[in-house]
């Protein structure tokens, strides 16, 4: 007779199936999550430092939060603006020297206001204000 050369092998416990579960999908634990919260808030404090420095250093007004401060234009903003400046109107290499937009950019923005009515093609390559 021939010896049995097959092993009886043990069902995995549940938690077991549940760590490799965890650990193959990368789902974040409770302590993951927990570490997580104490690094986000060491971090709001030094920023809440920070703020509290620069404050007093330059003179940063809290009224208003630090990412509602005063805005740039718009690019078509900008491009309206520069148009607005010349009654007769303006060609396109003036645009792109004030600019300083690529060529594609600006002929982009310069189709979209356009299209939408805020200037208008006197002639070729001449743009006024609608």
């Amino acid at each position: 007779m021939a010896a049995n050369t097959t092993k009886k092998r043990r069902s995995a416990s549940f938690d077991t199936v549940v760590k490799t579960f965890i650990k193959e999908h990368d789902i974040p634990t409770k302590h993951d999550v927990e570490r997580l919260m104490e690094r986000v808030e060491a971090l709001e404090s030094i920023m809440q430092q920070m703020l509290n420095v620069m404050s007093k250093n330059q003179g940063v007004s809290e009224k208003m939060p630090a990412g509602m401060m005063r805005k740039n234009k718009t690019a078509s903003a900008s491009v309206v603006d520069i148009i607005a400046e010349y009654k007769d109107g303006t060609n396109f290499a003036t645009l792109q020297d004030r600019t300083g937009f690529g060529d594609k950019k600006l002929r982009n923005i310069i189709f979209r206001l356009d299209k939408i009515g805020k200037i208008k093609r006197r002639s070729r390559g001449v743009y006024v204000l609608a």
